[in-house]
């Protein structure tokens, strides 16, 4: 089994939809050689921020295909797979084609509410299963439970197919514990770009960011800085993003990072139900600061 490496920028990919609600394919492709051009480390296929839940089984299939086409090798795909049925996701993971893949993002289930046991015997199970090394994804505000600092080490002690894990519950006391306790091959990522910078600090090795998919080439190089110990001229692209980071997320994800896409003239603003767009007065200041940043941007690249 091939290792796979989680530093660095990862972009969860947004789904993009036509007015009448079809997948388009046009505007995905644009995004990946967005990305692909932007020197990301990895994309995240049919993760949360894609609209997974409201995809129908065969535009996940055929998603899955037309990122591999497009890509072809120039940067590593992660695959989204989770649920809440373990032996229904064991199965998938024993029958399905993973080729083209380098590893797969699982979150923790949801609905179910399992105790810290059951997370733990459904990610050993999963992982034994997977043909390919497994990102935990612990993000209890969409889950309705959290996967505890003990839990999580349980898991990277003891289960030797996890690599690493996507931490989005917000707590900084947890998140340092993971790190500060963690064998030294399991890798912690931030699963939320407005924390990503203080997290690097502490020892996250990196992102699997929502706002990358807009500007992954300036979010990417404060990762890179972070990585390398340039705290210092990473913070000011940090604060860059500020105001950018609660917008995103005010009316919920994705609806502020099509948005701003929308805003950059890369997709249609359209989600499906039961999502739905931002609120005009969160519309008109994505599209303001989306304004700012381009500008500031186009000047540094002038100088």
């Amino acid at each position: 089994m091939a290792a796979f490496d989680l530093k660095g920028l990862g972009v969860a990919m947004i789904t993009p939809f036509r007015q009448d609600k079809s997948v388009d394919f046009n505007a995905l492709e644009n995004i990946i050689e967005h990305l692909v051009k932007s020197k990301v480390d990895y994309i995240v296929v049919l993760g949360t921020t894609g609209e997974t839940p409201s995809l129908f089984p065969e535009e996940k299939q055929e998603i899955r295909r037309f990122v591999i086409e497009k890509v072809r090798s120039r940067v590593p795909l992660v695959l989204g797979l989770g649920g809440n049925n373990t032996m229904s996701l064991v199965r998938e993971l024993k029958e399905e084609d993973l080729k083209g893949f380098s590893a797969i993002l699982s979150v923790v289930p949801y609905y179910n509410k399992p105790s810290q046991e059951g997370i733990f015997q459904h990610y050993k199970a999963i992982a034994e299963a997977s043909p390919l090394p497994v990102i935990l994804y612990n993000v209890p505000g969409r889950t309705g439970v959290n996967m505890t600092a003990a839990t999580t080490l349980r898991i990277a002690r003891n289960v030797k197919n996890v690599i690493g894990i996507k931490e989005a519950s917000g707590n900084f006391c947890q998140i340092e514990e993971i790190i500060k306790n963690k064998p030294e091959s399991f890798q912690v990522v931030s699963g939320d770009d407005s924390i990503t910078y203080p997290l690097m600090t502490l020892g996250a090795v990196g992102v699997i960011s929502v706002i990358g998919n807009a500007f992954p080439a300036e979010f990417g190089k404060m990762v890179r800085l972070c990585l390398e110990g340039n705290y210092k001229d990473a913070l000011p692209i940090h604060f860059e993003f500020t105001e950018l980071f609660n917008l995103l997320f005010v009316d919920g994800n994705p609806a502020g990072v099509k948005c701003t896409l929308n805003a950059m003239g890369m997709i249609e603003n359209e989600l499906r139900l039961p999502l739905v767009p931002t609120r005009l007065s969160t519309n008109e200041e994505i599209h303001k600061i989306t304004a700012k940043i381009i500008d500031r941007s186009n000047h540094r690249t002038e100088d």
